[in-house]
């Protein structure tokens, strides 16, 4: 157990971005499977729309650090590709 007052600050710290990061993964996550849902569905227009609010959603995790850039990258291209797929 933390003994030092700092000791005990960077605890509170810790758990604070913890849960933030949890939220925005979250967050993302919950896009990504937006858009599966509409390439699932074979709706192409719907997964083009949810391909684009998603693919900013991805981003702004991995500038917040909470997927590394090629993660994103990765995820938005295979998706992208899905999305494109579903299409011809």
């Amino acid at each position: 157990m933390a003994n030092t007052a700092s000791a005990k600050k960077a605890v509170r710290k810790i758990t604070a971005r913890t849960e933030r990061n949890k939220a925005d993964r979250s967050r993302m996550r919950t896009y990504i499977r937006q858009v599966e849902e509409a390439i699932a569905s074979g709706d192409k227009s719907a997964a083009n729309a949810a391909l684009k609010t998603a693919e900013p959603e991805i981003m702004r995790a991995v500038r917040k650090g909470i997927i590394d850039k090629n993660t994103g990258a990765r995820k938005v291209s295979r998706l992208s590709r899905r999305a494109k797929v579903l299409g011809a």
